[in-house]
């Protein structure tokens, strides 16, 4: 079983990267299933349904999300009507949409995907630890091939995860901070690990947004829009293949992909 796992989406360019790079990269590596996290997908913040429906149809399979997933008033219907998107589980009970599910892929496998927030520096939500530990074992009911997205700013607590759900998770997967990092491995018990698997967007920014605008912010302290930058547009995820038979990852493989260095064309 090979899976696709991409980093967060980040606007028209991260979206323009999916469309234009992802058919080749299915085709290059054999994917059956593919992953994303796009809470930034649209206007670098949130997910509406036009653009759901545009990443649906570039070939991803399942959205996850993050602390973002609220921005756009209309994902509190949308969430709801459309299991395909998902956000943080580790909210409080009777939060809109769900955090977890079992999809079937194209080769007709189920695959169960988790998506949890971390609480390092980040809002106070139901523990991630014990959210998706339990996810994890129900979902082991319907299926032996389990992906977890931990959408987290402290990379010790994504570490933390990874190790806690080692042989309950095929692959536990870090998202949020935009910069790829360079641990990937399998943990002892066949679970695959990455502290994040990088950002889908414009690389000449600062996690995604124009230079300048973060650098006043930081300069001045005063508030600043934060606009989606435009230039050297990339594509990060991670590549996993998967033992169908035990849901034990066999090997995990940094993916990054160029579009263009100039500005894109909207």
């Amino acid at each position: 079983m090979n899976i696709l796992f991409i980093g967060d989406i980040v606007g028209s360019p991260g979206r323009m990267a999916i469309n234009k790079l992802l058919p080749g990269i299915k085709k290059e590596h054999e994917v059956d299933f593919v992953i994303a996290n796009a809470e930034n997908a649209s206007g670098g913040s949130g997910i509406t349904s036009k653009v759901a429906e545009d990443l649906f149809a570039s070939g991803v399979d399942v959205l996850t999300s993050g602390d973002h997933i609220w921005k756009k008033s209309e994902i509190f219907q949308l969430i709801n009507q459309e299991k395909r998107i998902l956000r943080p589980l580790n909210y409080p009970q009777g939060a809109p949409g769900r955090g977890a599910n079992v999809f079937k892929a194209a080769n007709g496998v189920k695959v169960g995907v988790v998506n949890v927030n971390g609480r390092v520096f980040m809002d106070a939500l139901e523990c991630p630890f014990k959210t998706a530990f339990k996810a994890c074992e129900e979902l082991a009911g319907e299926t032996k091939i389990i992906i977890v997205d931990v959408h987290a700013e402290a990379t010790s607590e994504k570490i933390a995860l990874g190790w806690y759900l080692d042989g309950k998770a095929s692959a536990v997967l870090g998202t949020h901070t935009h910069i790829q990092t360079a641990d990937e491995k399998i943990l002892p018990k066949g679970t695959a690990y990455i502290t994040d698997v990088g950002m889908s967007g414009p690389y000449d920014s600062v996690i995604g947004r124009k230079v300048e605008d973060v650098l006043t912010r930081f300069l001045s302290s005063i508030p600043v829009k934060f606009n989606v930058a435009e230039n050297n547009i990339q594509l990060h995820g991670a590549f996993v293949q998967i033992d169908e038979e035990t849901g034990s990852a066999r090997s995990i493989l940094r993916i990054q992909k160029k579009l263009l260095d100039g500005p894109c064309a909207f």
